[in-house]
């Protein structure tokens, strides 16, 4: 097997759908393939979209909200291919991208993490490629004090703003909405840290990448579509108001814990 898609599905049919069917589009049927849909918190009108639309998808349904770090773990200790693609369900991949991935990656054995282009609907970029996280950048991102030229220049640096990012260049670590791995890397690297629940797993794992010799890159060359609502983003009082930015909170103290 080629390439195994894996997709960590929370209570979203709707994304779900038009996610399956973009990849329907975008795989070109000479490409040995198979996609794993993960349902975290699993609902019947999700399970429906899969077993009632999309017959060849392999689907696993957890009744329990386990997180998107374990579902990405479980789809990844069934997938048997040679590369492999992780998506959220809110990711729609342009035709070609996902063969261009593997192309890449093919040819440089070296790299363990790959990530494409992320675009807003109205075809602009989003970020998708960091350098790793301090302590301050989160403070910054989280506060008006990223407002503070001192502050603009470490989340510029953050953002990678100062590399030319038409470009592949390597990064520290690829935003998990989308990344393709290879199999050799993760089998020497390991699953992702499941201590992690929701945030922060994905920086973890590039980092580990990292540590055991192989490269992170970021590919503009592929792209695909995000629909990207940043459940987590917010304040200091949405910490307070909002789960997500808790989970948030939560996984970046015991990633910079660790």
């Amino acid at each position: 097997m080629k390439l195994s898609v894996i997709i960590v599905n929370f209570k979203n049919p709707a994304l779900l759908r038009l996610c399956l069917k973009s990849l329907q589009r975008a795989i070109s049927g000479k490409t040995e393939h198979e996609i794993i849909v993960v349902d975290v918190s699993s609902s019947i009108p999700t399970r429906n979209v899969v077993r009632e639309e999309f017959l060849s998808v392999k689907l696993l349904a957890f009744e329990k909200n386990i997180g998107y770090t374990k579902g990405v773990n479980e789809g990844l200790k069934k997938a048997s291919g040679e590369y492999l693609l992780i998506l959220n369900p809110d990711i729609v991949p342009l035709k070609g991208s996902i063969e261009k991935m593997l192309e890449y990656m093919k040819s440089r054995p070296e790299i363990g993490i790959l990530g494409p282009r992320l675009l807003n609907f109205d075809g602009s970029p989003q970020h998708s490629c960091f350098r790793f996280y301090t302590p301050l950048t989160v403070l910054y991102r989280r506060s008006s004090l990223g407002k503070l030229p001192f502050a603009r220049k470490t989340l510029d640096k953050f953002l990678m703003k100062d590399k030319n990012l038409d470009q592949p260049v390597q990064a520290d670590w690829i935003m998990g909405s989308a990344l393709m791995a290879s199999g050799n890397a993760v089998e020497k690297t390991g699953l992702l840290n499941e201590e992690l629940f929701l945030y922060m797993s994905d920086v973890d794992w590039a980092k580990r990448f990292w540590k055991n010799g192989y490269k992170v890159v970021y590919y503009p060359d592929s792209q695909m579509y995000h629909y990207h609502r940043r459940d987590s983003k917010g304040g200091v009082l949405d910490l307070l108001l909002k789960k997500e930015a808790r989970w948030h909170l939560r996984d970046a103290i015991k990633y910079f814990t660790k």
